[in-house]
């Protein structure tokens, strides 16, 4: 559990604490908790997306010989939208929660980033890790908000220095929860160049150096993969709208979508555009 106590739990706005000894919340970064009001705006657009699509591909059915909708049809239009609203905002939400995952990490790191660049800077000009530190916060607090991730990570640190901790464990407890490799692994090399005698200001300057040349590959590979993911967005919608296109512009090669064969050319046409967007995703998810 690191050199904090797990006292409490509390989720805020998406993010998960607990409180440290030294009576500061801080925050677990490997998941991400929507609120009550975040789950309803997004299941409410997600099902209304859903209802649209559902209505759209399987609307219309139990009409009768001169093509009037009949109480069934109504029942059966209603049965169409709320299942794939339903079936859509059931995928739809765990996957919105692992985007803001993503997000939230993404912004921890680069942070983090800013963080070394300031933390190097102090020990640059001569100051002791622990001035280093104060140091840091003060420079930070120019860029980012009180409630951002870096500060209350580094005012954690300070905090726990104050009260006796050791440096290297608080590190240590900051990139078990960040859920980031980079800072893991700076941890690591902070609590091998303290134990060993060797050159912290040298180690937190490459570590910087290689955080920052990672963010620009991945920066770069993001800017080459956006038409693309613009485009697997766009194959995911199209078919729902010629569908829409061709029942409201012509009724009577409507009536095709109702007959059997066309509700299973539907249903398949359907689930292959949804496995070839899932695999498109998983193809253009590029790691570096």
């Amino acid at each position: 559990m690191g050199i904090f106590k797990k006292k409490e739990a509390e989720e805020q706005g998406g993010r998960q604490f607990r409180t440290a000894t030294a009576s500061i919340k801080v925050m677990d970064y490997h998941s991400y908790h929507m609120s009550a009001r975040e789950k309803a705006l997004y299941f409410l657009a997600a099902f209304a997306v859903g209802a649209v699509a559902g209505y759209v591909l399987f609307g219309g059915l139990g009409k009768d010989a001169y093509g009037y909708a009949t109480a069934a049809t109504r029942v059966l239009d209603a049965v169409a939208m709320i299942s794939v609203g339903g079936i859509f905002a059931a995928i739809f939400l765990p996957t919105m929660e692992k985007k803001l995952l993503a997000g939230q990490q993404s912004r921890l790191k680069h942070q983090f980033r800013d963080m070394l660049e300031a933390f190097s800077t102090s020990l640059g000009a001569g100051k002791n890790v622990t001035d280093a530190f104060i140091s840091t916060y003060e420079d930070l607090k120019n860029q980012y908000d009180a409630n951002s991730f870096i500060l209350r990570e580094v005012m954690v640190i300070n905090v726990g220095i104050a009260n006796g901790m050791n440096v290297e464990d608080l590190l240590d407890d900051f990139g078990k929860r960040s859920g980031c490799r980079d800072i893991e692994n700076f941890a690591s090399v902070f609590r091998i160049c303290s134990r060993l005698g060797g050159n912290i200001r040298e180690a937190v300057k490459n570590t910087s150096g290689v955080i920052s040349e990672k963010m620009e590959i991945e920066e770069d590979i993001e800017t080459m993969v956006t038409g693309s993911k613009s485009e697997l967005l766009l194959m995911l919608v199209l078919p729902v709208g010629m569908v829409g296109l061709i029942k409201f512009g012509s009724p009577d090669f409507a009536a095709n979508f109702a007959k059997p064969s066309g509700l299973a050319a539907t249903f398949v046409g359907l689930s292959v555009t949804v496995a070839a967007f899932l695999i498109g995703r998983k193809i253009l998810d590029i790691k570096v």
